[in-house]
């Protein structure tokens, strides 16, 4: 509902009823409504500057600080060869010159076998190795501190980046499925020089 203005000749009838009232509580001071300004005065308002919904927000970043598993960390490396033959590797189209499986021994057998392999490979000339490492028994979950599978397959391809073996190797990448898949790795050496 809305309320119609008063005329003046309205006003002027309610101020002397209102002279003549007498107040119901006197020792409360009286209340006078401050007058209406013809023209209420306008204050300048300041243009804010554009902005985007969280534009001062800090990045989220890396939520925990553990190390990436070893898939990740050999996918995210540098390709170091021809980017034709990676890709055809990584998709099993390149077969194997020649390959050693290391299922079943331990590390002070395992790392002079792969030496020797690699070493033995580069000299005859071959450029695609495979290294089967088995993917690790799984073991019970004894703690809080978890426990990666394979003692082979996580060492294996630092033992590759290491001297002597890091001369004679380019690039570890995971086999495809149909060479062993993350049990394996492909190996690829550089040319004879």
């Amino acid at each position: 509902m809305t309320r119609r203005r008063l005329h003046p000749d309205e006003v002027e009838l309610w101020r002397q009823v209102a002279e003549t009232a007498d107040r119901l509580h006197p020792e409360h001071q009286r209340f006078e409504a401050p007058k209406p300004n013809p023209k209420p005065h306008k204050t300048p308002r300041a243009r804010l500057p554009d902005f985007t919904v969280g534009q001062m927000s800090k990045p989220a970043g890396v939520q925990n600080d553990l190390m990436p598993g070893l898939s990740e960390r050999l996918s995210k490396a540098p390709v170091r060869m021809d980017h034709k033959a990676f890709g055809k590797m990584k998709r099993g189209k390149l077969v194997p010159e020649a390959r050693i499986d290391l299922h079943g021994m331990t590390l002070d057998r395992a790392h002079p076998a792969l030496t020797g392999f690699i070493l033995r490979a580069h000299s005859s000339g071959k450029r695609l190795v495979l290294v089967i490492t088995g993917k690790g028994k799984t073991k019970e979950d004894d703690g809080p501190i978890p426990i990666r599978r394979g003692v082979l397959k996580h060492n294996v391809p630092q033992w590759l980046m290491m001297p002597p073996l890091s001369a004679v190797v380019l690039q570890v990448s995971e086999a495809h499925l149909s060479h062993g898949g993350t049990g394996a790795y492909y190996v690829y050496l550089r040319r004879r020089g």
